[in-house]
């Protein structure tokens, strides 16, 4: 199995699978508000509702993906602290 391409230690697979469900738990539940009257006349109503169901979705089932994005930024930014060194920080200031 090949590897997923990187973002500097954030897997483009797991962001892209992530923000695709996150959309979804937005989108399925506003689509299927908007078929009730009601929510056709308030749309700005069904999207309210729609993102709160979504966020309660996306907390109660999508923390492993939100785990998996969230360990490989921390990775990323870890690498980035690790770069650059405290002297090469202060040389920098007093080089201005």
């Amino acid at each position: 199995m090949a590897a997923s391409p990187t973002m500097g230690g954030v897997k483009a697979r797991s962001v892209l699978l992530y923000t695709v469900l996150r959309l979804l738990a937005f989108l399925v539940p506003f689509g299927i508000l908007m078929i009730f009257p009601l929510f056709r006349e308030y749309y700005w109503l069904a999207a309210i509702f729609a993102a709160l169901i979504g966020l309660s979705l996306s907390l109660l089932f999508l923390r492993r993906p939100l785990d998996d994005v969230s360990a490989g930024l921390a990775e990323r930014r870890a690498a980035l602290r690790d770069d650059t060194s405290d002297e090469d920080i202060e040389d920098a200031a007093t080089d201005r």
